[in-house]
């Protein structure tokens, strides 16, 4: 292992925490509203921590440092577009209605 070991470990583990948990919670939005625009974002997220995991797991395990960050810039990459194809994502009108008893 080399110097950064300790600091790839840490940052990997930050980012699938703090990733997964925003991933869970747009699909948990996704579930209540059916929205197709927040499946991509947490499909994005998904894949953006997928690739942050593997590319460092690839350089930690493998101690191949090219080849861990190829796959997670290219993973990444494939995210972000996730996460752009998000912002286009067709809507469709939602009608929220409330009922107050009295």
């Amino acid at each position: 292992m080399n110097d950064y070991a300790l600091v790839i470990a840490i940052a990997n583990t930050a980012t699938m925490l703090t990733g997964g948990a925003v991933a869970a919670l747009a699909y948990r939005a996704f579930r209540r509203t059916g929205a197709a625009a927040l499946r991509a974002v947490a499909a994005g997220f998904g894949v953006i921590v997928a690739g942050s995991v593997l590319g460092g797991g690839v350089h930690l395990v493998g101690g191949a440092v090219g080849l861990g960050v190829a796959l997670q810039s290219a993973i990444t990459a494939l995210g972000f577009g996730l996460l752009l194809y998000s912002l286009y994502a067709e809507t469709t009108d939602i009608t929220v209605t409330t009922e107050i008893s009295l």
